[in-house]
């Protein structure tokens, strides 16, 4: 995975990738954040998302139990 700016330092666990050359979203860990922080989701714009591992699972969560389905076809 290539460094974004700004997020030195910060553990990288996924890249989210389509077929484009435009960036991609990705999943990162911070052990320097405090906990309701850790969790960094970044996208293609610059932008990111920082949450707790508890609030990630719930995440998680509803994604494995279908409840985000809808996302894909809207």
């Amino acid at each position: 995975m290539t460094e974004i700016h700004g997020l030195a330092g910060l553990e990288p666990v996924a890249a989210f990738c389509g077929n484009c050359n435009c960036g991609c979203p990705q999943l990162f860990v911070d052990p320097a954040a405090p906990a309701e922080r850790r969790v960094v989701l970044t996208d293609d714009f610059g932008q990111r998302v920082q949450m707790s591992a508890d609030q990630f699972a719930n995440l998680v969560e509803d994604a494995k139990s279908g409840k985000l389905d809808g996302v894909t076809t809207a």
